[in-house]
């Protein structure tokens, strides 16, 4: 089951970046978002510059994801980090915060069995809320990274983001990803898998869940899935009307690009750009599974791809 598990945790040329920062200075602050059940911890990240600038919200992906995107022994890739420290020497600030149940925000979940996916869009709103009220940034863009992508795009709608990222996000309802998993999945549990995941898209509880499926459908956890079904990506992407960008590697083993290719499709101003190479974790990924696999436990400091990084300033800095 842990093959399962894992894969649920789911040419940009002739830019100038002449107004780089090259030896900027550096605030990072511990920042904490105050919520009716608890709080959450971020770090944001400031150039210190004489003027506003823009700030980006990055939202982490599925499973308990810190603000590095890291979760623990399964993923030390410390991508987010990577990411918020790549952007300070073009003048862009950025917010990462440990989601709702993950690192410092641990003790924001009280009950996994009343926790649903919607938390995690209410929590994305009010970061968003908090970063309009700051007078040092001139706007905010938000970026969704795999499952964050979903509670990013609703999230910049419900409160007015400048401009929304979508980071290796799917582009299908998350019920036919894990079909599409669930399939591919060894014989002995193929059938049980997608059984079970019907029961749930219909609306059902599953009862008598056994013990190997727990980390899937556990009764707690349950809720939470049926709640995800609700919300579908192509839909939720096509309700935007701000300026949009679609990032995705080639060699994702987890998000394919034809998922990027369907977001793009329901978003008339969306940008789309493929990143050679890149796998699900924003660094170089190679075509051979097992090598792929292997960049999620990568030397953390290993960086991102370069070109990832340039398309997303391009777009922030574009008018």
């Amino acid at each position: 089951m842990k093959k399962v598990l894992f894969l649920v945790l789911i040419v940009i040329t002739n830019y100038s970046f002449a107004q780089s920062i090259k030896d900027t200075v550096v605030t990072a602050d511990n920042i904490i978002l105050e919520t009716a059940t608890g709080k959450l911890y971020g770090s944001l990240t400031v150039p210190t510059v004489n003027k506003t600038m823009p700030v980006l919200l990055i939202i982490a992906g599925s499973g308990p994801t810190d603000r590095n995107g890291n979760t623990g022994k399964a993923l030390t890739a410390n991508s987010y980090k990577i990411l918020a420290d790549s952007l300070l020497k073009y003048g862009i600030a950025s917010l990462r915060f440990d989601k709702r149940g993950a690192g410092k925000s641990i003790g924001a979940v009280k009950s996994i069995t009343d926790f649903r996916f919607k938390n995690y869009i209410d929590d994305a709103t009010d970061w968003i809320k908090l970063l309009q009220k700051d007078v040092r940034f001139s706007k905010v863009i938000v970026a969704g990274h795999s499952e964050g992508s979903l509670v990013g795009m609703i999230a910049a709608k419900n409160a007015k983001a400048n401009k929304y990222i979508s980071l290796a996000g799917a582009g299908f309802p998350i019920q036919m990803v894990l079909k599409k998993q669930f399939s591919a999945q060894p014989e002995a549990y193929r059938e049980a898998l997608l059984t079970r995941l019907d029961t749930l898209i219909s609306g059902k509880l599953l009862t008598n869940v056994p013990k190997e499926f727990y980390s899937i459908f556990s009764p707690t956890l349950q809720p939470y899935l049926m709640n995800w079904f609700t919300y579908e990506p192509a839909l939720e992407i096509a309700k935007l009307t701000i300026p949009v960008l679609i990032l995705n590697g080639t060699t994702d083993i987890q998000v394919g690009v034809e998922q990027a290719e369907n977001l793009h499709k329901f978003c008339k101003q969306s940008k789309l750009v493929l990143i050679k190479g890149m796998s699900h974790v924003l660094k170089e990924g190679a075509e051979d599974r097992n090598k792929n696999a292997a960049t999620y436990n990568s030397i953390p400091n290993e960086p991102i791809k370069n070109e990832l990084v340039q398309a997303i300033v391009k777009f922030i800095k574009e008018k």
